[in-house]
Order: C-alpha cells, then sequence, then structure tokens
C-alpha cells in the first residue's frame, strides 16, 4: 500500500477492527465535515482511531495510537433534527506515520498511513491455526444460547488466519481496552494466541455460571423465587469466597469517613445514605444508584488544600520562561500571590483571558497552574447547550451525573485547583436551557462559596479555586457573565515578538521531537522573518511552528536518506522555497517614487501591520464621489469628512474650486477583494486629495494615520504597535500620528522606534505644513 493521506474519526468507547462494520449516528458539524471530506477527497475512504482513554475530553495528537484502521463509507443516510446516520466497513489496518491538521482547519485531523508488517505464515501452518482457531469458538458458541449459530457461517471457509481473527475477535466479549489490543496486535499468530486465551476464559465462566445454577435449581424448590435469587447469589459468595460483599464495603466506607477530612453535613449525609444502603435488597435498582452517590461524597475534596508557591520571583520567572509577552495576565498572578501572603482568605480572581487562536491562552493557564504549584483541571464549554451540564442532572433521573465543575473538583482532586474553562464565548443556548446563566452562580466571587450542584444537593466551596475563562470574542460573552469576569486581552504578537517565540522556543521544542540539535541546523533571524512573513498569516505561532517542524522533517529525511547525519544545514532565503514551497502571503512594498494622488496610510488587521496606500484621481464630471476597494461605512464616512475638509479650506490649499464642482473623484484603496474598514485613514484620504487636485507628489517615504473630523481635528487611532511595524518593514522612513497616541509609543520595540521618525500633530494644517517641508 503506498502512503496516502486519510481524514480522523475518533471513535469514544468503540473500536471497528477490519471485516466488520459499526453504524454511527453523528450530530456533530465537525464530523460530519470530516465525512464530506472523505466522500469529495478521498473515495469514501476514512481513518478509524479509537482513544485509548475514552472519558478524557481532552486528548494530545501525539498519544493517538499508531495502529488504526482504514474504513469504507458505505451508507449515509440524513435523518430529522440534523443527524447523519452512517455506516462504516473496517477494510484493514494501516499504519500511521504521522497526524497533522486537515489543511488550513485546526479542528479536523489527518494522517499519514501506509502498509503494516506482513507476516509470513506456511499455508500448512495456517490451515492448522483455523481449524483449531474455529474449533475453539464453534465450541464456545455451542455453550452460549445468546449468541446465534449464524455467526459461524461467516468465517466458514476462510484460509487466512488475519481475516478469522478479526472476524472473530468482534464477536469475543471482551473489555474495550482488550479490543483495542486486538486493532494494535499487527501479527495475526499473536492475535489468535490471545484469542484463545480470552474463548478459553469465556468458557470458564460460562461453565461456572451453568455450575451455580445446576447447584441453586438441585437445592431449592422451583416456587420460591425470591429464595432462588438469594440461594443463588449465595452460591456466587461461595465460589468466589466471599461472605458478605455488603457488609465488608459499608465497613470500608466508615474506615475511609475516619482517615479522611470532611465537614459534619457531609458526614451526616454519609451516614443517611450508608443506612439506606443498608436496608436496601441487593436486587433494589436503587442499590447502585445510593452506592455511586455515597462514592461521589467520599471521592470530593472538601478542604485538600494545596500549598500556594510563594516565590514571587521564581513564579515570574517560571512564567517569562513558558511565554513570551503576556504581561498583565503575569502581572495579575503574581499580584494575586502577593495579596495572598499578607491576607490569607482572599479569593480568588475570575480571569478571561480574550485574545485571537494560537497565542497561548490554554497553554499560559497549564504555566499558571505549575507555577503556583496547583493542580491544573480543564473543561471545554463551546457548543454546550444543556445548564445541566454546569450544574449536574437530578438524582431522580437514570443515569444521572454531577456537572462538569463538580467532575473537574473530583478530577483535580483538591480544593483550589486552577480551573480552565475553555471557549465561554461559544456556549449556546437553546429549549434545553442557558449555560451561560448557570454559570454565573460558578464565577460570580460573593455566590460560588455555597456552589449548588444537583446531583450532589450539597453546597460546594469553589471560593478557592483559581478559574480561568479562555474567549475569542469579547462580546460574544453574554453580558451579565462578561460583567463578573476580569477581562485580560491578549493581542496578536508582532513579527519580532514570534521571532523570539520561535529562537527561544518552538526552534528547539522541534529539534528536540526530530532527533536533532542546534548543530544541524542553522537559521539566522532574517531567514525566519521571512518565513514569518511570506509564509504564515496569523495571530498566533501555531502556522510558524507547524512550519518548523515542515523544516526538520525534511532535513531528517535527506540525513537518513545520504546517510549523513553529522551534516550541518545552513538555510538561507534562497533555501526556504526548497523547503516549503513559494511564498504564500505578501505585504506591501512602498513604490520608491512619489506620485501624484499617491499617500501611503497604515492598517492594522488581525495578523499584523501594513501600509496601504491610497489612490486618487480625477476627471470631467459633475462633483460626484466614486469610492472603491472593498471599502466599509466608516471608512465611506470618513472619505465623505476629507473632501467636505477640503472644500471649506480649499483657499488655504490652492485648490481651484471649480475643479472640485466641475470633476467627479475616484478614490481607490488596492486589494479591492480585502475588505477594509474603520476612521484611521481620514487624514490619509484627505491627503491624496489635496495631492492629486494641486498635482503636487507626496514623498514616498512618509506614511500616516489618524482619523479626521470636519474641523480638521486629529483623533486618535488603535494598532499602533502593529502599524509602526508595518511602517518599518515597508520602508518608510517618516510615520505622522495623532498627538494623543505619543503615549503609546511605549508599546513600539526600541529597534523600530530608532529607526522611525514620529511625527505627532493635533490638527490637519500641521500634517500639511510637514508635508510641504518634507518634500524632496
Amino acid at each position: 500500500m503506498v502512503k496516502t493521506t486519510l481524514p480522523v474519526i475518533l471513535l469514544r468507547g468503540m473500536v471497528l477492527l477490519p471485516y466488520s462494520e459499526i453504524r454511527l449516528e453523528i450530530n456533530n458539524d465537525i464530523d460530519k465535515k470530516i465525512l464530506e471530506l472523505a466522500e469529495e477527497n478521498h473515495d469514501n475512504n476514512i481513518l478509524i482511531v479509537p482513544l485509548s482513554n475514552p472519558l478524557d475530553e481532552s486528548f494530545e495528537v501525539n498519544e493517538l495510537s499508531k495502529i488504526a484502521v482504514m474504513g469504507k463509507i458505505n451508507l449515509k443516510m440524513e435523518l430529522q433534527n440534523g443527524i447523519t446516520r452512517v455506516v462504516i466497513a473496517g477494510l484493514n489496518r494501516v499504519s500511521v506515520y504521522n497526524y497533522s491538521d486537515y489543511g488550513d482547519d485546526s479542528n479536523i485531523l489527518m494522517a499519514v498511513v501506509g502498509s503494516t508488517t506482513q507476516f509470513a505464515i506456511t499455508p500448512k501452518d495456517e490451515k492448522i491455526l483455523i481449524r483449531k482457531l474455529t474449533k475453539e469458538f464453534e465450541d464456545y458458541i455451542d455453550t452460549r444460547h445468546d449468541i446465534s449459530n449464524s455467526i459461524l457461517n461467516e468465517i466458514t471457509g476462510i484460509r487466512s488466519i488475519a481475516k478469522a481473527t478479526d472476524i472473530i475477535a468482534t464477536f469475543v466479549p471482551v473489555s474495550y481496552e482488550r479490543k483495542i489490543e486486538y486493532l494494535k496486535t499487527v501479527n495475526p499468530y499473536t492475535r489468535l494466541l490471545m484469542l484463545l486465551e480470552d474463548i478459553k476464559k469465556e468458557r470458564q465462566i460460562v461453565e461456572l455460571e451453568q455450575k451455580i445454577d445446576i447447584e441453586v435449581k438441585r437445592q431449592l424448590d422451583d416456587t420460591q423465587r425470591e429464595f432462588i435469587l438469594r440461594e443463588k447469589l449465595r452460591v456466587i459468595k461461595e465460589e468466589l469466597g466471599e461472605a458478605n460483599i455488603k457488609d465488608d464495603d459499608i465497613d470500608n466506607i466508615r474506615k475511609r469517613m475516619e482517615k479522611s477530612y470532611y465537614p459534619s453535613r457531609i458526614k451526616e449525609r454519609i451516614n443517611q445514605e450508608l443506612k439506606k444502603y443498608e436496608l436496601l435488597s441487593t436486587n433494589s435498582p436503587e442499590i447502585s444508584t445510593t452506592r455511586n452517590y455515597i462514592d461521589w461524597l467520599l471521592d470530593l475534596p472538601w478542604n485538600n488544600i494545596t500549598k500556594d508557591n510563594n516565590d514571587l520571583v521564581k513564579t515570574r520567572k517560571l512564567l517569562d520562561e513558558t511565554h513570551h509577552g503576556l504581561e498583565k495576565a503575569k502581572e495579575r498572578i503574581v499580584e494575586f500571590l502577593a495579596v495572598r501572603q499578607m491576607k490569607d482568605n482572599l479569593n480568588a480572581p475570575i480571569i478571561c483571558l480574550v485574545g485571537p487562536p494560537g497565542v497561548g491562552k490554554t497553554s499560559l493557564a497549564k504555566s499558571i497552574a505549575n507555577c503556583m504549584n496547583r493542580k491544573f483541571v480543564k473543561i471545554s464549554v463551546g457548543g454546550v447547550n444543556d445548564e445541566a451540564e454546569i450544574i449536574g442532572h437530578r438524582r431522580a433521573y437514570i443515569g444521572a451525573s454531577p456537572g462538569r465543575i463538580i467532575s473537574g473538583m473530583k478530577k483535580a482532586g483538591s480544593s483550589n485547583p486552577v480551573f480552565l474553562i475553555d471557549e465561554i464565548d461559544k456556549m449556546t443556548r437553546d429549549y434545553k436551557g442557558d449555560p451561560a446563566s448557570a454559570l454565573l452562580e460558578v464565577l460570580d466571587k460573593e455566590q460560588n462559596k455555597t456552589f449548588y450542584d444537583n446531583y450532589i444537593e450539597e453546597e460546594y466551596d469553589l471560593s478557592q479555586v483559581l478559574f480561568i475563562l479562555t474567549a475569542n470574542y469579547l462580546y460574544n460573552i453574554p453580558e451579565p457573565l462578561r460583567d463578573r469576569l476580569e477581562i485580560i486581552e491578549l493581542s496578536g504578537y508582532t513579527e519580532f515578538e514570534k521571532l523570539d517565540i520561535v529562537k527561544k522556543h518552538i526552534l528547539p521544542k522541534e529539534l528536540d521531537n526530530h532527533g536533532l540539535t542546534n548543530k544541524n541546523i542553522k537559521l539566522s533571524d532574517s531567514v525566519i522573518l521571512d518565513i514569518i512573513r511570506y509564509y504564515t498569516k496569523e495571530a498566533g505561532v501555531r502556522e510558524i511552528e507547524r512550519l518548523i517542524a515542515t523544516i526538520c522533517r525534511k532535513i531528517v529525511t535527506d540525513m537518513i536518506s545520504n546517510k549523513n547525519k553529522k551534516e550541518a544545514y545552513r538555510i538561507g532565503k534562497k533555501d526556504i522555497e526548497k523547503y516549503l514551497g513559494k511564498k504564500k502571503y505578501f505585504y506591501t512594498e512602498n513604490d520608491k517614487k512619489d506620485k501624484i494622488g499617491v499617500v501611503n496610510g497604515l492598517a492594522y488587521t488581525r495578523f499584523g501591520g501594513d501600509i496601504l496606500p491610497i489612490e486618487v484621481t480625477f476627471y470631467k464630471g459633475k462633483g460626484n464621489l466614486v469610492l472603491t476597494g472593498s471599502l466599509g461605512e466608516v471608512m465611506k464616512e470618513s472619505a465623505s469628512i476629507a473632501l467636505s475638509y477640503i472644500k471649506s479650506h480649499y483657499d488655504e490649499f490652492g485648490i481651484d474650486y471649480k475643479m472640485l464642482e466641475e470633476n467627479d473623484i475616484h478614490i481607490h484603496l488596492p486589494e479591492g477583494a480585502t475588505p477594509k474598514d474603520g476612521p484611521s485613514a481620514g487624514i490619509t484620504l484627505t491627503t491624496a486629495l489635496i495631492s492629486a487636485f494641486t498635482k503636487k507628489p507626496v514623498n514616498h517615504s512618509v506614511g500616516m494615520t489618524g482619523e479626521i473630523t470636519l474641523r480638521g481635528q486629529i483623533l486618535p487611532i488603535g494598532g499602533l504597535k502593529e502599524k509602526a511595524i508595518g511602517a518599518h518593514r515597508s520602508g518608510l522612513k517618516t510615520v505622522i500620528l495623532p498627538k494623543e497616541n505619543e503615549r503609546d509609543l511605549d508599546e513600539i520595540p526600541p529597534e523600530i522606534k530608532d529607526e522611525l521618525n514620529f511625527i505627532f500633530v493635533n490638527e490637519y494644517k500641521d500634517v500639511y505644513n510637514i508635508l510641504k517641508s518634507t518634500k524632496k
């Protein structure tokens, strides 16, 4: 089998083996998208990977199985309520060489797969082994009255030991973990031995059950049904060598209560449930529900406080080592620890980290837990639409369980963990309830000391928990919930911050992951900056991490192919294309000539800063204003304000008013497919119009940004740091800015600040005078 790529579906609690089928009902948009990709791009083929721990909400990609099953979609049917029913047939085992994101979609996994190792068995040996396995399985089927003999038809005539073992493994009642062992066992002979062992165990269990039934029937009268059941239980206990399981269980619970600390009200509640547990018949459906509830009360950390790391210098150092920038978040944690030392009973803050994907929100929360010496637990509430997911189900319902908050506290094992609630802006609301409202009690410092879960039915203290929430969009968080949060906004990294992150964190990590050292690869700052500028367009650093990994993989492949592990690879700018292909993105480069009606503005996008040349021309008409370039309403208004300002001060700029009345004016911003909006292009639009009508060019090395009013006042703008970096990258020498932005100059990196001449203005006349003095 040639190496190929396949989209990945992850299974929880189910294992698909070759030569068998599974039926799934899917209502998740991501899984539906995976099925569509398989149909459109992979001939209905898809990779089925079972999760080793189906109860965990999160998983690490590097922990996924390297042996999986390639399946084929045999049937796909759209049902009511947006559910898709699909039947997938297992084709064969494949080896997974690596997992990665599917294209630009980080929510979908893709895997590179190939054939597994083939094991040779002589036809004679294979025939003997198949006969042995078939005989044992037939004998086992004969002892089971609940399994149909028609299963035997599926294995009749099979001559492949690999096929026979996979078909039979599907029908043997073993645990989920054992099924995964079958999947990962590539050698069919080893698989056969495993099956023989499991079939033998199952036969022994069946024989023991039959022995118990015969013994019970022999001793007791058929009319005494309850007595029969109790006697059957007695015989089972005799076979197991246990006198009274329930009595021992109650004794163990009481001993556990004595050894651990529980509040008096919780002890009283456990004792009440124990009395109920003692009185219940072992055949009562309530007994398992009551026992499970007692376990939850025992397992919750009612007063298990871990000791915080009070060394503020060490805490700050650990945070700086793991994350570049993010100063506000780091300062807030250090402040909390400092005040905590002054006052012991200080409630933990409720922090919400808001920023674009990939800037390090989740990983920062983990680092905060590590540096504070606290346990860390994470839940994701993206897509949650049932408030019972937060505050639990009432015990009256079958299958009731606590909500995610209490479940997280049990998992943490301490009363003061760092509790990360991810994707808080992506909760939904429907007829099932409003989970955002259910979170109000959890995230309110005045109320969470007495948090009430419907399942636990006892107050639980969450005041010592350090809640950290993450969101991509602040205004998608409901207002009542947002009011309770301490918002810390994390902006995207600048390209120089990304450069620092690559050098200090990403490159050493990827070198270690690929078995390389810094002696094997040499990447200069200029090369890394080119990769950042021309191959990524993101606020975070996920894509640059993938690109560095790509370079490492290609170098390792070259080293192994040429059997030269000591060679040092010096990657220059000319070599980037060899490893990463053609450039994907381009930033606007400054024109080297002064032109009439063309002025450099400064733009700020979620990917960083850039220059934005604005072009103006005019022609005979009736004074109409034409705007092109995918402009938003605010920018269109800025153009109208600029023209009105010029008309009211035409004589000051030496413009003939008849030209404004007898010509149509066309303003264009290049890259028409890219939407543009905002008021900060006001002075740039004004300058471009004046340049066009006075036929005087503007110095090409000058850029400007600022909102203009009808009175010519220059108002402050945002994104100064990113805009300054964009101006520097594009080769500008002078930048004109609003006077009120002078206070933001400290945000600009020193290396940029030293090479740009910043001029601050209060009104447009100052801009006009500066431009006259900067002409060649």
